[in-house]
């Protein structure tokens, strides 16, 4: 008795889903028995082994989902692909399929071992926000090891994200050895400062080399300078540390200090400096000690000696080398336009308020900056710069403010600045400005634009209706500008800066 045609093929089709079932399971079985011998070999320590294994699961996962996408498993098979690339440390693959373990129904030692895989993952890709998602779901594990390991890294993300206190109370349930820099950087950040101090000198003790200190030293600086300054000093009598971890860190604590510990900043700088062995770090102090002299210079011959301690940091490499160079450039080039800031040289006034404005603008020395632009007012005494630069001086070093007032009104009353300052149309400002910007514009090196706002914040009058035009750079022997005329040259380029005291 034969079949129906229509029998048989529902028999065979019936067959073919069997069959096919059959195999997706012995896959998925297999995939299983490849990811338990991963682990196996990862508690024995064969590491090598157990990141080969891995890599099989991943095959295999690959395989089962590729081919049978819609199969109540193929889930499982993702998630477990995930958990083998996390494995073998590529997280940046391994989060997208790990991510889904909230959507699948899986055993609680996997659902726990995959978020755990997760969190880590997202620790390394830097977001110990999401990474703490991951960890919060096993605080609670029956298992006590992956309980402990979701604690220690939940305090960690904790600390991570700011939420010192909620670190410290973690830490302090379950200690953990590996939490030591936690416990630190949670001890500094929460303000806890002599307890931080306290258990920095417990590591100490123990003579760890491999403790993160420079994390713990700018974690505790950011709350408390002088008592990361203070750690600094501990860490300093480390005779292991190199000559370039030592100058680092005394350097960068010179940093932290300069706002709220001058002398302290100082003295920093000088350890720094003092450091055997030519570091990168050590030139940067040499050159922050450079700008505290160029700060209390007075005269230009003060700037001898910066020049000669300039000239072999210039000659060395890296970035101090280079920023040694433009500041040594910069001291010869207020140098010279001092020495040709004489009265019978033409145009003397204006290399003056050059050299007086470089000084204060480039070499950050206000008391050189102050005497110059007086010894301009004194030498100068018709200059119509003059009173620009009285008004320049006393912002920078108030000396005698009423001696200048009277200064000022008995002998330049007419003076634009003068008139700006009080408020009153100035006609005559914006040509002596651009006479001003155009012999700037025409010497060899270009002086750095300061912007309008900025002279305000000084003190210093600004037209900010005045018109703008475009001059032609003066030349050495061009006549000097009458008050209130603008030097001619229609096609001249526009000047690179309008100069504000």
């Amino acid at each position: 008795m034969t079949r129906p045609r229509g029998a048989l093929r529902l028999a065979l089709l019936a067959s073919v889903v069997l069959l096919g079932g059959c195999v997706y399971y012995n896959g998925m079985y297999n995939t299983n028995r490849l990811a338990k011998s991963a682990r196996k070999a990862e508690r024995d320590g064969r590491k090598f082994e157990a990141l080969n294994y891995w890599g099989q699961v991943v095959t295999r996962a690959d395989s089962l989902v590729i081919r049978h996408p819609r199969s109540k498993y193929a889930d499982q098979a993702g998630v477990l692909r995930g958990l083998a690339l996390a494995r073998m440390s590529q997280c940046s693959e391994a989060v997208g399929p790990l991510g889904r373990l909230s959507l699948v129904q899986l055993s609680t030692d996997f659902a726990e071992e995959a978020a755990l895989a997760l969190g880590r993952c997202q620790l390394e890709l830097g977001d110990p926000g999401l990474a703490d998602l991951a960890f919060v779901r096993v605080l609670n594990s029956a298992d006590s090891g992956r309980r402990h390991e979701a604690r220690f890294r939940h305090a960690h993300a904790l600390r991570m994200t700011g939420r010192y206190e909620e670190a410290l109370a973690i830490l302090g349930e379950s200690p953990d050895p590996r939490a030591r820099e936690d416990l630190l950087l949670s001890l500094a950040g929460a303000g806890r400062t002599p307890e931080a101090l306290a258990f920095a000198d417990s590591v100490l003790a123990h003579n760890d080399s491999s403790f993160a200190w420079d994390s713990v030293l700018v974690t505790l600086g950011r709350r408390d300078p002088r008592a990361a300054s203070a750690l600094v000093g501990r860490l300093d009598n480390d005779p292991r540390a190199s000559p370039e971890v030592r100058t680092g860190r005394l350097y960068e604590d010179g940093v932290r200090l300069a706002d709220v510990d001058s002398a302290g900043a100082l003295a920093r700088f000088q350890q720094a400096a003092r450091v055997p062995g030519s570091t990168e770090n050590g030139q940067r102090a040499h050159l922050r000690l450079l700008a505290a002299v160029l700060r209390a210079a007075r005269t230009p011959e003060d700037l001898g000696s910066v020049a000669d301690s300039l000239s072999p940091l210039a000659a060395r490499p890296g970035t101090s080398g280079v920023e040694a160079a433009a500041l040594n450039a910069e001291v010869a080039r207020v140098r010279q336009l001092s020495d040709s800031a004489r009265p019978e040289m033409p145009r003397g006034d204006l290399r003056g308020f050059l050299a007086a404005e470089a000084a204060r603008d480039t070499l950050h020395a206000p008391l050189l900056a102050a005497g110059l632009f007086r010894r301009l007012a004194d030498d100068w005494p018709t200059s119509p710069y003059a009173p620009k630069a009285l008004l320049a001086a006393e912002h920078l070093d108030p000396s005698d403010p009423e001696g200048t007032r009277i200064r000022l009104d008995s002998l330049y009353h007419d003076s634009p600045y003068l008139a700006l300052v009080r408020g009153e149309e100035a006609p005559g400002y914006r040509a002596l400005e651009d006479s001003l910007a155009a012999f700037a514009a025409a010497q060899p090196v270009a002086v750095p634009r300061r912007g309008g706002a900025g002279a305000r914040a000084r003190g210093v009058p600004v037209d900010d209706d005045a018109p703008r035009r475009r001059v032609a750079p003066a030349s050495e022997d061009a006549p000097r500008p009458r008050r209130g005329a603008l030097p001619a040259g229609e096609d001249a380029p526009k000047p690179r800066r309008t100069l504000e005291p």
